[in-house]
């Protein structure tokens, strides 16, 4: 008992330290036991795919080569009530009167989708399908049009594209040249890519704290919405930036 009570400490200092990676780890593998029900012949999965391209990291959790085209899954592992729009810069989570932002997955997942087009410009234009997923612990208050969707919806969402726009030879194709250049492994490059991100965000936020569009450069202004204030970029529309204020 003496020895069980220090390490039961020291296991909770890091489940605390790690919660939002674990939490993330989890999230990432609960899907993807859910894309194991989908049909082989049809799809090929390929989960945690790190691309390297021109020098930029990108981190994609789960990408679906199929006959309907290329799904590009961004898994949220949140709980609370998930507030946000299309063109936000950030989303909300709210846990009773806490609120946190987070970047917004649709902005994150088109990103990923143009590491895509980089790494596989040789297959010309394919057709990718971008799907955020959250877990059932989300409540999504989201205005979108994309598909944002709970977990237990996956395979419904990803079902609903029935029109084939690739041959089981290019599919094929594909997948081996996804697996040639998925760098998942190399341990370095994925911390490189995480630091990329954090630096990349505080940069962001002290543009926005300095009201400066981090988009353009342009001052940003004080605007009312339907949800209340927020800042958007005094360019618009050629600038359609926008922050909560």
């Amino acid at each position: 008992m003496e020895i069980l009570i220090p390490a039961l400490f020291i296991l909770a200092i890091v489940y605390a330290l790690f919660k939002p990676q674990i939490k993330g780890y989890l999230g990432e593998k609960a899907i993807a036991t859910f894309l194991t029900r989908l049909d082989s012949e049809k799809y090929t999965v390929i989960n945690d795919v790190v691309l390297n391209v021109a020098g930029k990291t990108s981190q994609i959790d789960h990408v679906i080569v199929s006959n309907y085209g290329v799904f590009v899954i961004e898994t949220k592992n949140y709980k609370g009530w998930i507030f946000g729009d299309e063109k936000s810069q950030y989303w909300t989570q709210v846990i009773y009167k806490r609120k946190e932002k987070f970047f917004n997955p649709l902005r994150q997942n088109y990103g990923h989708i143009k590491a895509l087009e980089n790494a596989l410009i040789n297959f010309g234009q394919l057709t990718y399908i971008p799907i955020v997923v959250f877990s059932v612990n989300a409540t999504l208050k989201v205005n979108v049009t994309s598909d944002v969707v709970y977990s237990v919806n996956l395979l419904k969402t990803i079902n609903k594209y029935k029109e084939e726009t690739l041959s089981n030879k290019q599919k094929q194709q594909i997948v081996n040249q996804l697996n040639a250049i998925n760098n998942h492994k190399d341990k370095a490059l994925k911390k490189q890519h995480v630091q990329s991100i954090k630096d990349n965000q505080k940069t962001v936020q002290q543009q926005v704290k300095n009201n400066i569009c981090p988009k353009c450069g342009s001052p940003l202004v004080e605007r009312k919405g339907q949800t209340g204030p927020f800042k958007g970029c005094s360019s618009f529309p050629k600038c359609r930036f926008t922050a909560s204020a």
